[in-house]
This record gives C-alpha cells, sequence and structure tokens, in this order.
C-alpha cells in the first residue's frame, strides 16, 4: 500500500466518523469555525481552535517545527516524541 492510500485512508476513516473536518487552507479559506465560537470572540471569549497541520513533505515539518516552536513543545507535552524535542 503507497503512503498516499494509507494516508487516504486514515484521513476518510477520521472524516466520516466525524473526528475532523476536510484539509483546508487556513490562509486562503480561513479558520474552520461556528457562529457560536465566533460570537465567543465577538463578546470576549477566547475558545480554542485546535488545528492539525498537514506537511507535504519532511523538509516542510522539520522548517515549520524550526520556526514555531509551539508545534514542538505542543508534541512533547503531548506524548507524541519523547522528551523535548
Amino acid at each position: 500500500m503507497s503512503k498516499e492510500l494509507a494516508f487516504h485512508d486514515w484521513l476518510e476513516q477520521g472524516y466520516s466518523r466525524g473526528w475532523i473536518g476536510p484539509p483546508i487552507c487556513d490562509t486562503h479559506d480561513g479558520t474552520p469555525i461556528s457562529s457560536s465560537e465566533f460570537a465567543q470572540f465577538e463578546d470576549g471569549g477566547d475558545p480554542c481552535i485546535h488545528i492539525i497541520r498537514l506537511y507535504e513533505d519532511a523538509e516542510t515539518k522539520e522548517a515549520v517545527e524550526r520556526d514555531h516552536s509551539p508545534s514542538v513543545w505542543r508534541a512533547s507535552n503531548q506524548g507524541l516524541v519523547d522528551g523535548p524535542a
């Protein structure tokens, strides 16, 4: 099974079970947000919108993690990597 097929199967399963939305571009499409979450922002609230970044390749992953420290420390805090990355 190719990596692309394996990833697509994972994505399709998560989407069909209601765990995730479809991949979108946050830059061009905006953060997916409900009207109630938007209202919370408008009222001065601060709802968290959890995002999972999809990488095109290993080089993109390394570049993002080099420049975005929350991607490193959140992975460590959540046990996705052993110790501080």
